[in-house]
């Protein structure tokens, strides 16, 4: 069997868009097979992991792009049968409203769904970039809330434009963009050349309304942002781009964070009496609070630090903070072990809330676009959610100012 080291995938044009086929030069693979990846041993008691230093290859950030719903829903809005208030929710989650996906078509929301938003994020990103759409090779969309069961990825695809990419989704909840910038970042390494990272979700469609500890917390929205490994863009070599990375994920805290099967039953007749099977539908997202906000605040700094160490800085190389928004209390936790003044800490979460895989981007999209992160800024982003899972990575912007 070929080593990771070895095997790798190489896009080539066909007439109906590209295929993938194995072995690049040479010279890749003998970047590829220096390149030190570090994983947990097999067998370890401990959560899985993979983190390393920056890619051969440089990878080049060269556009970010955003999308929420049009309906937006404040505190105050909320359905009075929740028993809360605008300031218990601000002061405990940091959230003053939430942008939320109709159910069908209306003034407010007209043909809104998440793939349109998805789409929409990643326009933006792409006229940002300066990058054709055609010219993209491969788009992830990472999205745990898709109109289509199967995946939205190639439908982004084809409403962005980019008729000439392989497309494909990427589920991991909250750590979903952070997983596909760095999933992105390896394809650079060879097979593609530019390739356009989505995270979106619409978590509204799966939360219990007559709960108050999870439907205060999520709202809707997509991010999107362009990576390339073109030498000519984002300033030239080393430009910008991943400097480094560290991922984890720990199935025993499964039940903490879950959106689980509630789809019933179906009796189907057969020729011998007859079988139930179980009908496809999931329940409402349950969170144990207090576990996850123990697991974050424990975990996501050390995940930034292990990260930083494979990117070679400390933390007075970080310019911005760039946390999966989810509540303000976790990043002002994380903020203080990290010894970072929250002036370092972008933030969001008060307009959009929780919007799982679209936080980061969404985030990352309105900073860039407002002139706070400049280029040539270095920014510690971390993701963390359901799985459980969490990733941090560390990023110079290299797109326009």
């Amino acid at each position: 069997m070929l080593s990771p080291a070895t095997f790798l995938l190489l896009l080539l044009p066909l007439s109906s868009g590209f295929t993938l086929r194995a072995f690049p030069p040479v010279s890749q693979l003998a970047q590829l097979a220096l390149r030190p990846i570090s994983c947990s041993p097999k067998g370890s008691p401990s959560a899985l992991f993979l983190r390393s230093p920056a890619p051969p290859t440089p990878v080049h950030l060269l556009g970010t792009g955003s999308s929420s719903p049009s309906l937006r829903l404040p505190n105050a809005a909320l359905p009075a049968n929740l028993d809360t208030s605008d300031d218990w929710i601000r002061t405990r989650t940091g959230i003053t409203a939430r942008h939320l996906l109709p159910a069908t078509a209306g003034e407010t929301g007209a043909g809104e769904t998440m793939a349109g938003l998805a789409a929409d994020a990643a326009r933006r990103a792409l006229d940002m970039s300066g990058v054709p759409p055609a010219e993209i090779d491969l788009v992830i969309n990472c999205c745990s809330s898709p109109d289509d069961l199967f995946g939205d990825a190639t439908t982004v695809a084809a409403k962005a434009g980019c008729t000439n990419a392989v497309a494909f989704d990427l589920t991991a909840a909250c750590s979903g963009f952070l997983f596909g910038l760095v999933t992105a970042s390896n394809f650079l390494q060879g097979p593609a050349r530019n390739v356009l990272v989505v995270g979106g979700d619409a978590l509204s469609r799966w939360v219990d309304w007559e709960d108050r500890n999870s439907c205060i917390l999520f709202g809707d929205g997509a991010g999107a942002l362009v990576l390339s490994s073109d030498a000519g863009a984002g300033g030239g070599e080393g430009g910008g781009g991943l400097l480094g990375y560290s991922m984890h994920s720990d199935g025993k805290g499964h039940g903490d964070l879950m959106c689980g099967g509630g789809g019933g039953e179906v009796e189907v007749d057969t020729a011998d009496g007859g079988v139930t099977l179980g009908k496809g539908g999931y329940g409402p997202i349950t969170m144990n609070g207090k576990k996850v906000y123990a697991f974050a605040t424990r975990e996501v700094p050390a995940v930034l630090t292990e990260a930083m160490e494979e990117a070679g800085i400390t933390v007075d190389n970080i310019d911005h903070l760039l946390l999966h928004q989810a509540n303000i209390r976790i990043m002002e936790t994380v903020a203080k072990r990290l010894k970072l003044p929250m002036s370092k800490v972008i933030a969001n979460l008060d307009e959009y809330g929780n919007t799982s895989a679209g936080s980061i981007p969404l985030a990352l999209d309105e900073a860039v676009r407002s002139g706070r992160v400049k280029k040539g800024d270095v920014i510690g982003a971390a993701g963390f959610g359901a799985g459980l899972s969490w990733g941090a990575a560390i990023l110079k912007w290299s797109g326009p100012e």
